[in-house]
């Protein structure tokens, strides 16, 4: 397993081993012991998944304090364009957006820490998300951003949304409950 910085602050990619043979693949995507060695403390206590048909997009989800969570989130089969945004106050990368290809075939894992927004864009139909967070699901906390408004180009003429989602407000209406260093 190789663990590797993004350009924004905390988040970061996880390159799991793939071990494949006659009878498949296998992928271990969380090791306790290499996290604690690399940092990061991530004590999982909610585990779900979604299915997404193509074009669906989700997010620009997060919980706020006291229930924000680190979250790891990977594709075991389908594929997105997973997208983070930086909404911690005081942060050197505040308002700056990370995209990557997450897939059944690449196996990544995203390690999205605290006072990030999380979306993502389904690019193929039946795609499974798996999301493992540090705290449970706290209705109280959930929130959102409007997903085309902070800049990000989802490349996506006729995207299926939630009206949850198309509800948020925008990234420039949004007052921060995350500080960087603070509770990130």
């Amino acid at each position: 397993m190789k663990i590797i910085d993004t350009d924004i602050i905390g988040l970061k990619i996880l390159e799991p081993r793939n071990f494949e043979d006659s009878r498949g693949r296998f992928i271990k995507t969380f090791n306790n012991d290499l996290f604690q060695t690399n940092g990061l403390d991530i004590n999982i206590q909610e585990s779900y998944y979604s299915l997404s048909h193509k074009d669906v997009i989700r997010g620009m989800h997060f919980q706020t304090p006291p229930f924000d969570h680190i979250k790891l989130v990977y594709v075991p089969f389908g594929k997105i364009i997973d997208v983070v945004l930086d909404i911690r106050k005081d942060s050197p990368t505040y308002g700056k957006h990370f995209s990557i290809e997450l897939s059944g075939e690449n196996a990544k894992v995203l390690i999205i820490p605290k006072g990030l927004a999380h979306g993502f864009k389904s690019l193929q139909d039946n795609t499974n998300v798996t999301y493992m967070q540090t705290t449970g699901y706290a209705p109280n906390n959930d929130g959102g951003l409007r997903f085309d408004s902070f800049g990000f180009n989802w490349q996506c003429e006729d995207p299926k949304i939630s009206e949850r989602d198309i509800s948020f407000e925008t990234f420039s209406e949004f007052q921060t409950p995350f500080v960087f260093g603070v509770n990130s």
